[in-house]
């Protein structure tokens, strides 16, 4: 069954980046003139989502706003004759059918998630973090679909992390390894240095199986008194089954300072118009 339908959870409060997030949510921190939010739907579109469910939070009507037609700005633009903004501004309106709904209390990632259970019950689905934005010319979740469609089973996206990383994330334990691929046998929330096990983390990216749903559903609250994804993920790895994806391709964590930082930078360098004069600015600033 082809993965047509993504759930984007984007309801956290922002709290490293306030007082900025106390008014505009914290996927809308851009990246040069575009929120992160819009990179990360993109990247769904471009694999072939036609279908996503963006789970929000406070000052929702931001994002809503961002994915929504604006008439009175579209006809300014056309009056003004202004049609490289004219394609900006409509461009997020055209990458996919879009839904919102709204997670009342953050209650852990897999409460996010089921917040789009009316969407998502009895299909194969992707998620894609709000925090993470991923650069890849193949993007990172096509890589993750095309795994899904060779064996059928929930795939997680991960990368090599450095040993002492591993208890700020998860570790994803295997006992197959193919290339890229993982077969996963179990996965631990956060463990402590002395049980790390395996140095391949979660980073932000999911297909799931339509059994996922059932086991969300079902999910005791670990940590926290919270509803994670990794403990769902790890039940469906030892019922029904999981792979891993070393994916190709860098990720920013726009959920901390440096990440946004970062992303700006290497975003700007790859930018035709930027790229020459953000250099020789960066180079200048060095010198000093």
């Amino acid at each position: 069954m082809k993965v047509k339908i993504a759930v984007i959870p984007v309801a956290g409060f922002g709290t490293r980046f306030l007082p900025y997030t106390k008014a505009v949510p914290k996927p809308m921190l851009p990246i040069i003139n575009r929120p992160s939010v819009e990179i990360i739907a993109e990247e769904a579109a471009k694999s072939g989502i036609e279908e996503i469910v963006f789970v929000v939070g406070h000052k929702k009507e931001i994002i809503e706003d961002h994915f929504s037609e604006n008439t009175q700005l579209e006809n300014l633009l056309k009056d003004k004759n202004k049609p490289e903004y004219l394609k900006e501004v409509k461009y997020p309106e055209g990458l996919a059918k879009v839904h919102f709904v709204q997670q009342k209390t953050q209650l852990g990632t897999a409460d996010a998630i089921m917040a789009a259970e009316e969407y998502i019950q009895g299909k194969p689905f992707a998620v894609l973090f709000g925090d993470d934005v991923m650069f890849n010319e193949k993007p990172v979740l096509r890589q993750l679909l095309e795994v899904y469609e060779k064996h059928g089973k929930t795939v997680i996206g991960v990368k090599t992390v450095p040993h002492e990383q591993v208890p700020k994330y998860a570790s994803v334990e295997y006992d197959i390894k193919d290339g890229r691929e993982y077969r996963v046998t179990s996965i631990v929330e956060k463990p402590p240095i002395e049980l790390v096990k395996s140095d391949i983390a979660p980073l932000g990216r999911y297909v799931c199986s339509p059994y996922m749903v059932d086991i969300m559903r079902n999910l005791k609250p670990g940590a926290n008194n919270e509803y994670q994804l990794t403990d769902a993920l790890d039940i469906e790895a030892k019922t029904n089954g999981a792979y891993a994806y070393e994916f190709e391709g860098k990720r920013y964590d726009m959920g901390d300072r440096l990440g946004f930082l970062k992303a700006n930078v290497e975003y700007a360098l790859r930018d035709t118009e930027l790229k020459e004069s953000f250099k020789n600015y960066l180079l200048d600033i060095i010198k000093e």
